[in-house]
């Protein structure tokens, strides 16, 4: 869909900011950080979150995640079997980085307590990823790119035109 830097870049923003704050929101609900959350803390923890997932994905996420869809041996012929590829490599790369965010937000809700780094970790990791993968195939993808063709592209065939 995106074809220029610029694109690329409105593209990522949309994305980011959709699976932010969707996954901000199902990462409170399912750490029960024990006390009363306020507006403000939400607030700064989408934004910083929003930060940090957009710069991921631009300076490494991205363009690793384009690599190895294109070494990948599958159809490319099939716009459908790329957007897959690339959702999929996105959302484990996302993921992978975005836990450790989640790790450091429970911790400064005091929610890490007992296990080891490396079992919490885990734990996050998959709680996420079975909500990110559907969650970006299903949901955010697919409105991301309608809303991507209908106002960033629509102004570009008029700039164009």
């Amino acid at each position: 869909m995106p074809t220029t830097r610029k694109e690329n870049l409105q593209f990522g923003m949309m994305m980011c900011l959709g699976m932010v704050i969707v996954m901000t929101f199902y990462n409170l609900l399912m750490n029960e950080t024990g006390g009363p959350i306020y507006i403000k803390e939400i607030a700064l923890e989408l934004l910083i979150g929003f930060i940090i997932a957009l710069l991921i994905e631009i300076c490494i996420v991205g363009p690793c995640a384009k690599k190895i869809v294109f070494i990948l041996p599958f159809d490319k012929s099939k716009k459908i079997n790329i957007i897959v590829a690339m959702a999929t490599t996105m959302v484990i790369g996302m993921v992978f980085f975005m836990s450790f965010f989640g790790m450091a937000m429970m911790y400064l809700h005091g929610g890490l307590q007992g296990d080891s780094f490396v079992s919490i970790y885990f734990s996050i990791f998959i709680k996420n990823f079975i909500m990110a993968y559907p969650l970006q195939l299903i949901i955010m993808g697919p409105l991301v790119r309608f809303v991507f063709a209908k106002f960033v592209m629509k102004k570009k065939s008029f700039n164009v035109a």
